[in-house]
């Protein structure tokens, strides 16, 4: 499961229903796992789920569910959920999140993001592998008195951490199974992310760390009009601090900069470039930028690689 797509549809008449449909057309075309972000309007565990189950074979992940608003032992009920559904095709991605978005939507402070990660961390480990857990900390608590393993959901769902940060990083390498970097390009990759965390897991005594990177990109002819849209698709990650960070540390100055946007030979050469950055896995977003026949050519052509 070395290469992937995020998938997201503008269908306005089953969001559902399109979005099986659209992961149909990648895993025909030979991609091998969809993902799907956290929003404020579908559930990414549940659609992840339905799409695992409809099409089989296709690996389905979450990237990301933040863990603000969350307790380990829902997530937990999820995760292990979409597993048996998918009879263990799921892969569990988590955040930080965004300081505007937890604040305004859901009314929360943004307060010890590192901290509240590394409790959560440690709580949901013990869930997803003992079916329980005894966890009392400073921000969280997770002590079920009933038991909380599915049946079915094997093996253990894998925790990947969307980190950038050095702290998140470190706290990822020591709990989780891995990173999931997004507008984190190859210089940022190789030079501090895919070091950092891999130090932390082996002072753990954990394995080697999984590194999906996400790139953002599609096959295309019109590549001016791609790359505009890009640029103002992507605006939204040039709010965050940590975007911010990367973004800046991969000599860009917009989100949108990062994206591949052209040729086969030069999507492929992007691809290939996070590979050699030390991604484990590459999971290619924005492919629909461009509108269906852009984006059915995107997964031939990350379906022939």
């Amino acid at each position: 499961m070395t290469l992937g797509v995020a998938l997201a549809t503008s269908d306005t008449t089953n969001y559902v229903d399109a979005t099986v449909e659209l992961a149909r057309q990648a895993a025909d075309a030979g991609v091998r796992s969809a993902w799907f972000g956290q929003r404020l309007d579908y559930d990414s565990a549940g659609l992840a789920a339905i799409v695992g189950r409809e099409v089989p074979g296709l690996h389905v992940g979450t990237s990301a569910i933040p863990v603000f608003g969350r307790h380990p032992l829902l997530v937990a009920s999820q995760a292990q959920t979409t597993q048996a559904a998918t009879h263990g095709r799921y892969h569990l991605g988590l955040a930080l999140g965004a300081k505007f978005i937890v604040e305004n939507a859901f009314g929360l402070p943004y307060e010890r993001p590192i901290k509240l990660l590394r409790e959560f961390l440690t709580a949901l480990r013990p869930l997803l592998e003992k079916g329980t857990a005894d966890f009392h900390g400073e921000l969280l608590t997770a002590a079920p008195n009933l038991p909380t393993k599915v049946p079915g959901a094997e093996p253990r769902v894998p925790i990947l951490v969307a980190a950038m940060g050095p702290q998140a990083l470190r706290a990822t390498g020591e709990l989780a199974d891995g990173t999931l970097p997004y507008l984190a390009g190859p210089r940022t990759l190789g030079e501090q992310i895919v070091p950092a965390i891999t130090e932390a897991a082996e002072r753990a005594g954990r394995p080697a760390p999984r590194i999906v990177a996400f790139l953002p990109g599609v096959l295309t002819a019109n590549v001016d009009k791609a790359r505009e849209k890009a640029l103002a698709d992507m605006a939204f990650y040039e709010q965050v601090p940590s975007y911010q960070r990367v973004i800046a540390a991969e000599g860009a100055t917009r989100a949108g900069d990062l994206a591949a946007i052209g040729d086969e030979k030069t999507v492929a050469a992007a691809v290939q470039s996070y590979y050699d950055a030390g991604a484990t896995e590459v999971v290619v977003t924005m492919s629909e930028l461009n509108g269906p026949e852009d984006q059915q050519r995107t997964f031939e052509l990350l379906g022939s690689l």
